[in-house]
């Protein structure tokens, strides 16, 4: 029923992405009239989700840019990937006005709908992946991004002010900034782990906090459900 119900919405897609839609998907069709098979033919392909990762945390990225940030990553296999995504109406590639005059890629309406998607299959993916270990290597940034994937769109109001290892960031409102935030209600300090426990498991006893529990607590309730095991009350 449900897969049903998502079919019916993407008659709602304008004629334009509905073309991209198909000229994407020929060739590795599933050929199933499934929301879940199509989304799979659009973005289900190697690094295609990791490069919707970086587009939606660091924004508009010229290719030698996402290609840094992708490790791994063949300059053939990230061309690729970027095509069928600009196919598939995901990604769109756009010149910069003078005097930069540079490429970069970004995702469209369509693809930026993907955040809360990937919001859930980060929290999702966490709880098996497991705590960074103490000779992980974590990128200089990562807290921001973590943050932005870890509390999209937060509405409480609170500004909550993060020190993780060397990283600092802030919560201020509903976005996440790097850097220190003056004034917060909150400032929480600790280790990658004691960040994994605080945001995967909802554990508050595994970080230091200085000033307001309660805007801690409110901001974790808001990100997600708490877990059945966590200290969140």
């Amino acid at each position: 029923m449900l897969a049903r119900c998502a079919c019916e919405l993407q008659a709602n897609a304008s004629n334009s992405e509905v073309d991209a839609l198909e000229s994407a998907t020929v060739g590795r069709s599933y050929r199933q009239y499934c929301p879940i098979a199509h989304a799979l033919e659009l973005v289900g392909e190697r690094w295609s989700l990791l490069v919707i990762r970086e587009l939606l945390d660091r924004g508009p990225l010229r290719y030698s840019d996402l290609h840094a940030r992708l490790e791994g990553c063949g300059t053939n296999i990230l061309a690729a990937r970027l095509k069928d995504l600009e196919r598939g109406g995901v990604v769109r590639k756009r010149r910069l006005p003078p005097p930069a005059g540079s490429s970069v890629y970004e995702l469209t309406e369509y693809g930026l709908e993907l955040r809360p998607v990937m919001h859930q299959l980060a929290h999702w993916g966490a709880r098996s992946l497991g705590p960074p270990t103490s000779d992980a290597e974590l990128q200089p940034g990562w807290l921001v991004g973590a943050l932005r994937m870890a509390l999209p769109e937060v509405t409480t109001g609170a500004h909550i002010r993060f020190h993780i290892g060397d990283e600092i960031a802030s919560l201020v409102g509903d976005s996440v900034v790097d850097g220190a935030l003056d004034n917060p209600d909150a400032v929480i300090t600790g280790d990658a782990r004691g960040f994994y426990a605080l945001v995967v498991e909802r554990d508050v006893d595994a970080v230091s906090i200085d000033g307001s529990e309660k805007s801690v607590r409110e901001v974790l309730r808001a990100a997600l459900p708490a877990p059945a095991q966590s200290s969140v009350a």
